[in-house]
């Protein structure tokens, strides 16, 4: 009698060896069990050569996979699937169509529903709506559409694909629903991919429980960001808190993990700080995330200080930090030390590794360029930004235009365009912020013409802005007000702001109450309007129109809130209001500003002369 098992002795230990290959991440291990298959003749069996091609898979040699392929001679369906579902996790969705369509020329085996459930998640990858109908049609006509895995396949294509309306109907067409399939929907909803409000979600979700089913890790994980965002839903957060303690989901080292990382930004969010702590000191398994969401809490609550003792505690704990946790600390050591603090971490990123990070390098950019150090900007921008996108772009431009340097920053943005990166409205922002401060006003136009009509982006209202100001600044006030009344959208606070302030520079009194009025008009609440525009009319010595304003300021019961100043002296923050003598030492501080009036108000000569203050 013969065996019918399809794998003798040699070929079960040597399936242990690929397995033990891929335990221990040893490619060497993996060939070497390849070629002692290929010497017994063991390399055509259809098991054996499956999981030799899941062992390349790990190691990511795609040549070699389909060397290994090509080799056997009979291939059945469930090697053709492993090849298609490697390329579609690597993101080579074009190489898993076009081995499919391989598949189907030679005529060896029919497609199952494991290839079509592939060929779903790579549609959703690429964003092809019309490929994702195809494959479901496919799907449909094979008589697969009863399986439920591949459709909560199709569905997440959809959602991806931006297929909203098919997406919903095959919903409602499933005859069997999972929680996987409730899953896909709910984060279609939340992430607003798909209109439906808050409330909505909501009931959504009690439909999924009236059909007996219960809210996995994953459910959860999509809810609980939406909980503390608006009232009344901090109370939704609580009982999505206490299913998962009832339920015991946060047991396990994994999901309870993620949770606990959930609901610390849950609590932090809603200013339950000391539920987010009390939370986290629980954890058991506490890993980088767990760490990171507990700082990036108390940098939320204004206190970076505790975010830098956290991280103290974390590299304690030998919990190695990521790209995420050195970014909450950056953020935490420019509040704390300032330009110090930002240098110290620049010093740990390209210690540890992470100074080629495009996000790294695109906060280290704008922080130096707002901190005055725009050499060292430019040098992490040069050097360090390898794979530079749109945002590393933006952030060198704005630094270029926060010092003066407009002609450099056009010569970038152009630079920009020439390297392939698709310009967008912070790009173009940027640079026109950058024209209005150098006086480049020709230049500034026709940047944001080309960017309407070459580029197709749509005129926002910060660009609109850029523009008045751009215009305001050269003095063009007439061709500033006629831009403000042929813009496409209506102008904003920002807008009117903007031909206020080119106004009062260049002294056009009847351009200045124009703006003012208009600026009253879209903020009635705002009491600095009123004030400024009765100062304005008092200039004028119009006491009938001070006194209208200060009577609607009195029947709207506003009033202007105090300037305040701050200066940040050995680490120590103090505050200033107008008046103000709060502080220990004001004394001193108004006997200096005294001092300084008296010598801004000398004649010019005396600042010739006077090389004391250097």
């Amino acid at each position: 009698m013969f065996s019918t098992n399809p794998l003798q002795s040699p070929a079960i230990s040597h399936l242990n060896l690929l397995k033990l290959s891929i335990t221990n991440q040893s490619l060497k291990l993996a060939q070497q069990t390849h070629a002692q298959l290929y010497c017994l003749g063991l390399h055509q069996n259809p098991i054996i050569s499956t999981n030799l091609i899941n062992a390349y898979s790990v190691f990511k040699y795609p040549v070699l996979i389909r060397k290994v392929f090509d080799s056997i001679d009979f291939k059945d369906c469930r090697l053709w699937n492993t090849l298609i579902n490697y390329f579609q996790k690597n993101d080579l969705c074009n190489e898993s169509f076009s081995l499919f369509n391989e598949m189907c020329w030679t005529g060896d085996c029919v497609p199952d529903e494991f290839t079509f459930s592939t060929l779903a998640k790579a549609s959703g990858v690429i964003g092809d709506l019309s490929v994702g109908k195809w494959v479901h049609g496919k799907c449909i006509k094979l008589g697969f559409c009863y399986d439920t895995v591949l459709v909560n396949s199709l569905l997440s294509m959809y959602k991806k694909c931006d297929g909203f309306q098919e997406c919903r109907q095959l919903f409602d067409e499933m005859p069997q629903r999972t929680v996987s399939s409730w899953n896909v929907m709910i984060s279609g909803y939340l992430d607003g991919k798909m209109s439906l409000t808050h409330y909505q979600v909501w009931e959504f979700i009690k439909n999924m429980l009236n059909e007996g089913l219960t809210p996995n890790e994953f459910t959860l994980s999509n809810l609980l960001p939406t909980c503390g965002n608006t009232l009344g839903q901090f109370d939704y957060g609580r009982e999505l808190h206490c299913y998962i303690i009832r339920h015991e989901m946060n047991i396990h080292v994994d999901s309870g993990v993620h949770l606990d990382c959930c609901l610390i930004d849950m609590y932090s969010r809603c200013g339950k700080l000391y539920v987010a702590r009390l939370i986290f000191d629980r954890t058991r398994f506490k890993n980088v995330f767990v760490w990171t969401a507990m700082m990036n809490g108390y940098l939320k609550d204004n206190d970076p200080k505790q975010t830098l003792i956290l991280f103290r505690s974390m590299l304690k704990s030998n919990v190695e930090f990521n790209e995420v946790s050195l970014l909450t600390v950056l953020q935490a050591c420019s509040l704390v030390a300032g330009l110090l603090g930002v240098k110290q971490i620049h010093v740990l990123c390209v210690k540890m590794g992470f100074v080629n990070h495009s996000v790294l390098c695109n906060v280290l950019i704008d922080m130096y360029s707002k901190n005055g150090l725009l050499s060292y900007a430019k040098q992490v921008f040069d050097h360090n930004c390898i794979s530079k996108d749109a945002i590393s772009w933006s952030c060198m431009i704005s630094g270029y235009a926060l010092h003066g340097k407009g002609q450099k920053a056009v010569d970038l943005y152009e630079k920009m365009l020439e390297n392939g990166i698709k310009s967008d409205a912070i790009n173009v922002v940027s640079v026109l912020s950058a024209c209005s401060r150098s006086g480049l006003v020709e230049k500034g136009l026709d940047i944001y013409n080309k960017a309407i009509s070459v580029h197709g982006i749509n005129p926002t209202v910060e660009m609109c802005s850029c523009v008045v100001d751009l215009l305001g600044r050269a003095g063009q006030l007439d061709k500033a007000l006629n831009f403000i009344k042929m813009m496409p959208l209506d102008p904003g606070p920002s807008v009117w702001g903007a031909l206020v302030s080119a106004s009062i520079v260049h002294t056009d009194d009847k351009t200045s109450v124009l703006g003012y009025k208009s600026l009253i008009e879209i903020e009635p609440e705002n009491a600095s309007n009123y004030v400024l525009l009765s100062n304005l009319y008092a200039m004028f010595k119009k006491w009938d129109c001070v006194a209208d304003v200060r009577k609607v300021m009195k029947d709207r019961s506003l009033n202007k809130q105090p300037g305040c100043s701050w200066i940040d002296v050995n680490t120590k923050t103090h505050s200033f209001f107008v008046c103000d003598k709060t502080h220990p030492a004001s004394d001193e501080i108004y006997k200096i500003l005294n001092e300084l009036i008296l010598v801004m108000k000398r004649p010019c000569s005396g600042y010739i002369t006077g090389h004391d203050f250097n």
